[in-house]
Formats: C-alpha cells, structure tokens, sequence
C-alpha cells in the first residue's frame, strides 16, 4: 500500500490492507448495526473502479526493500499493489482480503505484472479464517476497520504464523489528518508504536523489536492546502 492521501477512513478491516494511497472516497455506513464484513468491503470497492493508487505502500518498500526474498504473507491486500511488488521482487506471495471484488482486481494486475505465478490469491475473513502456513515476512498494513473487527487478536495471529528469523511488519494509522477535527466514523482506534508491541504479546526471548516509531509526513489537504499525517511503524524478528 502506498502512502495514503486520506483521511484516514475506511482502512482495512479486512481481512482488508493494503495498496494505498489512501483516497477513500464514502466508506459504505455501518451504524446501523452489526454488518457482514464481506459485503461491506464488497460494496466499498463496487464503489469505485479503482479505489487505491496502484503503488505500493512506501513504508512497506523502506521496511522490506533489503530483506531476503522467501515466502510472504500480505494480509488485507486490497487491489494488490503491495503483493505484486513483493513479487516482483523475488517472494513467494500469499495474499489475503476479505472482499473477493478486490481479489479480483489484485489477480488481474498480477497478470499484468507478469507475475502472477508468484502469488497465491486467498480470501479470508480474519476474524474468521487465516492463511496456514509460516511465512519469512508477513505485512499487515492498514489493517484497521469501521465493522467490529478483532485487530489484535488478528495481529498476534499474524506474528505467530512468522517463521524463525522471520519479520512481521504492522504499518497503521497514528490518528486523523491533521485537518480532520472530527472523526467520520465512531469506534476506529489508533494506538501507538509502543500499544502495538504490547498488545502483540510476544513471546519474551523470542522476538527482536528491530522498530517503533511514528512517521510523520506533509501532505497536501483535499483543498490544497499543507497537513500532517502520521503512521506507525513497529518491525519485529522472531528469534526462535
């Protein structure tokens, strides 16, 4: 997912990261009540032809760029962008969402990529079902939600399906634009680079915090105008 050019709206639930120049346009409304988490990311993506920027998310690319490639797992996977440029670097892909209308739109400009052989398409409701399998990275990126979603128990899922000598990367959201005075959508938490490693509950010796920091960044408001919008980064080696 690349860098986001949003409020931070609907980022993933889902079983959803990934590509994201975040520029959400209307995340489809889930006051009303408990909703099914396939259809709404269904519908938020029939929204719009293309919903991401199509580059990958550029934390992800600092983070991974100068690891050795091997089997990864990029959970929320949107429209793709972060796998096929996970593949076109030399890793075996396992990519997940929940919505299948992104699936296949990620599948599609995997075969345009070339590299669709590098890339295992699955869809998955995480709070539901996860990939099986250990993996050498596992990247959730933008993995927040606006349906109720178990993000942390979803989050040390993810580090326990980290190989020994393994990275998990967790890129999220570190509060609202800087000119967003309110939230659009009630029940979406932003918690820190610290709150992260704690509520992953990883095992003592076994595990290396290699990062967490929060990256601040310029950004050109929807009226032109300069902002600021922080991510949080937090990198993790498994050790045994």
């Amino acid at each position: 997912m690349p860098e986001h050019t949003h409020a931070p709206a609907p980022a993933r639930d889902h079983g959803h990261h990934h590509d994201h120049d975040h520029d959400h346009g209307q995340v489809p409304d889930s006051s009303s009540g408990p909703v099914d988490r396939e259809e709404f990311w269904d519908a938020f993506y029939r929204e719009r032809d293309q919903v991401w920027s199509g580059e990958a998310n550029a934390l992800l690319i600092r983070e991974a760029e100068g690891l050795a490639p091997g089997r990864a797992l990029d959970l929320g996977c949107g429209e793709g962008a972060d796998s096929v440029w996970l593949a076109r670097q030399g890793w075996q892909v396992t990519a997940t969402d929940v919505s299948g209308v992104a699936l296949g739109r990620a599948a599609a400009h995997a075969a345009e990529a070339g590299i669709g052989d590098r890339v295992e398409w699955q869809r998955h409701d995480l709070a539901e079902s996860f990939p099986a399998g250990e993996f050498d990275l596992v990247s959730a990126c933008f993995l927040h939600s606006h349906t109720e979603f178990p993000r942390e128990h979803v989050l040390r899922t993810a580090a326990a399906a980290v190989a020994p000598g393994g990275i998990l990367l967790v890129v999220g959201h570190g509060g609202r634009p800087s000119w967003v005075e309110e939230p659009s959508h009630q029940g979406v938490e932003f918690p820190s680079p610290d709150e992260v490693v704690a509520r992953l509950e990883l095992a003592e010796g076994a595990w290396e915090v290699l990062l967490a920091e929060e990256h601040v960044r310029v950004h050109h408001q929807p009226d032109g105008r300069a902002g600021t919008l922080a991510d949080n980064v937090v990198k993790v080696r498994r050790t045994a």
